[in-house]
């Protein structure tokens, strides 16, 4: 469960102190999948950083299944993040020189992680990317890097994934495949999936929509 108490956060631009959030508490409990929603600038994707341990508060408490991550260290911040969390991004971040496959299991190898082939090959069949394995990112349509990403986020097996926007630079049709494969994984495998977006298509298909404005929860 994550629980969010009076989370402020403030950044400095130059002299000017920007309030990208203003007091924001919530709770998401386990196997949810929850949209966090409003235009740009209002809040969501700083919410999704502070959540995902790459930031902290500047004031209030984030806890995560008991812990106080707030009050971890760097060192703690980055176990937790290897641990319990899976990302997937608006611009896929996956890297060019390196297969579909490898793209997946790179960030298991560089945290030391052991894994099993056949576990990131059901993984990748799961995604629908069996037939890909050794395509590189400029041979993959949008739709197909997005799956990637999400293979990428699930291959350690965290608690929560969190979507920064990840069909905002995807036609409509595939960004609804990408949004319904989100689903059934969160159905299939449990896995609390938060996801931040403006898309009113998008955000139609949840059944709980958490609104940030101006910083503010609405």
């Amino acid at each position: 469960m994550i629980e969010v108490k009076d989370v402020i956060k403030h950044y400095r631009i130059g002299k000017t102190i920007v309030e990208a959030l203003r007091g924001v508490s919530l709770t998401i409990h386990q196997g949810e999948m929850v949209a966090l929603a409003g235009v740009s600038g209002s809040g969501k994707s700083t919410l999704l950083h502070l959540i995902g341990g790459m930031d902290r508060p500047t004031h209030g408490e984030i806890w995560v299944d008991g812990e106080k991550i707030t009050a971890y260290t760097p060192r703690e911040l980055t176990r937790y993040r290897g641990k319990k969390i899976g990302f997937v991004f608006q611009n896929f971040h996956l890297i060019p020189a390196l297969n579909v496959y490898e793209n997946v299991v790179v960030p298991l190898k560089l945290k030391g992680e052991r894994y099993e082939r056949k576990d990131i090959l059901a993984l990748l069949e799961r995604v629908g990317l069996h037939h890909h394995l050794l395509h590189r990112p400029d041979e993959l349509s949008g739709g197909q890097k997005q799956r990637v990403a999400i293979a990428r986020a699930l291959a350690s097996r965290p608690s929560y994934v969190l979507a920064d926007e990840p069909t905002a630079n995807l036609d409509r049709k595939t960004g609804m495949e990408i949004l319904a494969l989100l689903q059934e994984l969160n159905k299939e495998l449990g896995t609390t999936i938060i996801l931040a977006s403006h898309d009113q298509g998008v955000l139609s298909s949840f059944g709980r929509v958490m609104y940030l404005q101006d910083g503010l929860l609405v």
